[in-house]
């Protein structure tokens, strides 16, 4: 089966999650720079949320130029990853609206966690459809990075039981090291 609709598909829905998360920023009632104050929160969580959907459409793009094809469970682990990603405006908003509280930086985490599981089970998929000696299994590796955020996640929650702002950090840490340029599938693709 052709990769085309599925990443067609996957960036749709991308796009729709990040328009669904701009919609959350509400506009002040007053025309000053003081009524912008008590939407920093809500500003903030956007801004980490919209780095974690960047990040998840750059790797989940990468992972797609790297495969020749899909199958059926590649697209049910497609949308698995979708659905987890597809939760991210929601918590978002709770997380924001709610000035980092517990239970909502703790709800943030564990969605971020499911989103890092079903990459990583998306990332297994299309390993293992394409072959252990692919150019896909070559460039992904043990996926160190993979597996060191969802143990960061695991311990944010945790964490947060004790200090939100503590756990809240801990997901900034993972996105800035995702941030930093993986080109492992780009030095890879460009040997083919």
């Amino acid at each position: 089966m052709h990769k085309g609709r599925l990443e067609a598909f996957s960036d749709g829905v991308i796009a729709i999650l990040i328009t669904i998360m701009v919609l959350e920023l509400k506009i002040p009632q007053e025309a000053s720079l003081a009524a912008l104050a008590p939407l920093c929160p809500v500003f903030i969580s956007y801004v980490l949320s919209f780095i974690f959907i960047g990040i998840y459409w750059s790797n989940h793009h990468h992972l797609l130029q790297a495969s020749q094809k899909v199958n059926g469970p590649i697209l049910w682990a497609n949308m698995h990853l979708l659905f987890w990603l597809s939760l991210i405006p929601f918590t978002t908003a709770w997380m924001g609206g709610h000035q980092f509280a517990q239970w909502p930086v703790i709800l943030y985490g564990a969605d971020l966690l499911f989103c890092g599981i079903a990459y990583y089970i998306l990332s297994r998929c299309l390993i293992s459809y394409h072959g252990q000696s692919s150019a896909l299994a070559t460039a992904v590796g043990g996926d160190f990075k993979g597996i060191i955020s969802v143990v960061i996640y695991l311990v944010a929650i945790g964490l947060a039981f004790l200090s939100p702002w503590i756990a809240y950090l801990c997901y900034v840490g993972v996105a800035v090291m995702w941030l930093v340029p993986d080109r492992r599938i780009e030095r890879v693709i460009a040997k083919d």
